[in-house]
């Protein structure tokens, strides 16, 4: 795909009008009064770390700036009704209202595209939203998801508790367990399958292909991934034969624990359905935070590179503490998708999750005693956060339903930021001591 255009800068709206998705939506263009030719970043062959920092991105843009601005502007204005029509017939592409396309929305939106492959991408207000929408838009009543057993508890929530009282009927399956998958499928009925790759919080990693192989013989069963823990650095799903990909762009995206965001990324006529969908119920992407997701997308790789060779190191290191019972990280061999893991990640990411040799008390206490990872609930930013699940996602349940779910009082996940490893290093070697049997 490429981004040259005519002499005109790039649309950077949603509108509603079908030819406003997919590759045209990449080099749409519309009118602007200065005359200069437009010029723009080729895509095709540039590697990801160039499409990171140019994708999207209209040149010359408004003003000569460098950057993207924040369009801050919830309507639009026609010259006249004569290209209201032509707006709505399809003959122009632009914006008309904040809630179906905005110019700082629409950048990031491109650069995403371009970073995951795809021919679209649509940006939420959250990744729930982004989750939620999708699934609102592929699923009816009396048809069936298949959801993997460990993941977000929230998108499980919602399959389970909100859809179930809407008739939609769910099946949940072990990470890796394709003889179950292949059983749960009811032809004509199962319409999608869901899973995390990674996974929350035990980091199981899908074998996409072979998922993708599983879905193929079933008409209208799509593949949806969400790939917030690995990131297009580290995996790209729609390669692999995957129809969406979704993320929390709160986590690695974003990348400074300062916004909320998230996004599905695929098929043009899919991911075009999926925005008319958000235009109806309204979890759009805010500009402000637009343009920090465009901002945190130019120095992705640079973080993702760093959290890869941290989280390798920490992983290794937990793994040989007489206080830590187990570490749950793909790139060690002892993982149960390691093999996968290095087929098909170009890294492994920067969360490490592990079990603590004690009980409830004494996982606590050692992230008490750790003094660079904050204590948080969220994962993939520059600064280093520690969580106990089971006091943080889990709390209002007892150990007893913890552990049905998966969660055991002494599960530490530690997400790693870009901080100096070996000062990371010595804080944990610090904190296990004070711990240690």
């Amino acid at each position: 795909m490429s981004f040259a255009c005519p002499a005109s800068w790039p649309v950077t709206g949603g509108g509603r009008a079908p030819e406003l998705t997919g590759a045209r939506r990449l080099a749409a263009c519309a009118p602007r009064e200065d005359t200069r030719p437009c010029t723009a970043v080729t895509d095709a062959p540039r590697r990801l770390g160039t499409l990171a920092v140019h994708a999207g991105e209209p040149r010359p843009q408004p003003g000569d700036a460098v950057v993207a601005p924040i369009a801050c502007t919830a309507t639009y204005s026609f010259r006249d009704t004569a290209e209201l029509r032509d707006h709505f017939e399809g003959r122009v592409t632009r914006d008309e209202y904040g809630r179906y396309g905005n110019p700082t929305v629409s950048v990031a939106e491109r650069k995403l595209a371009a970073l995951e492959g795809a021919e679209d991408c649509a940006l939420f207000a959250s990744g729930m939203a982004a989750i939620t929408t999708a699934l609102f838009a592929l699923l009816r009543p009396g048809q069936h998801v298949i959801l993997g057993a460990d993941g977000y508890r929230r998108t499980r929530q919602f399959v389970v508790d909100f859809l179930g009282r809407y008739g939609v009927e769910h099946t949940t399956v072990e990470p890796g367990d394709h003889a179950a998958i292949a059983a749960a499928i009811v032809p004509g009925k199962t319409r999608v399958l869901l899973t995390e790759s990674p996974t929350n919080p035990y980091l199981r990693v899908a074998d996409l292909a072979a998922l993708a192989q599983l879905r193929r013989p079933h008409r209208g069963l799509k593949l949806l991934i969400d790939s917030t823990f690995a990131t297009p650095i580290n995996q790209r799903p729609l390669s692999q034969g995957a129809d969406l990909v979704l993320h929390s762009g709160t986590k690695y995206l974003g990348g400074h624990n300062d916004l909320l965001a998230g996004a599905v990324c695929g098929d043009a006529a899919l991911v075009g359905a999926i925005r008319e969908l958000r235009g109806l119920l309204g979890g759009v992407l805010d500009p402000h935070a637009a343009y920090l997701l465009d901002r945190g997308l130019k120095t992705l790789e640079l973080r993702v590179l760093r959290q890869n060779a941290t989280g390798q190191r920490v992983a290794e290191f937990l793994a040989g503490h007489p206080a830590v019972a187990a570490v749950f990280y793909p790139g060690l061999p002892d993982h149960p998708d390691h093999a996968v893991a290095r087929a098909h990640m170009r890294g492994f990411g920067g969360v490490v999750s592990f079990l603590i040799r004690g009980d409830e008390a004494t996982t606590s206490r050692f992230i008490d005693r750790c003094t660079i990872p904050r204590i948080g609930p969220s994962l993939g930013g520059v600064e280093s956060l520690i969580e106990q699940p089971a006091l943080m996602s889990f709390y209002e349940l007892s150990s007893e339903q913890r552990r049905a779910v998966g969660i055991r009082d002494e599960l530490v996940r530690l997400s790693l930021g870009v901080e100096d490893p070996d000062d990371l290093l010595a804080d944990l070697e610090r904190a296990l001591a004070g711990i240690a049997p």
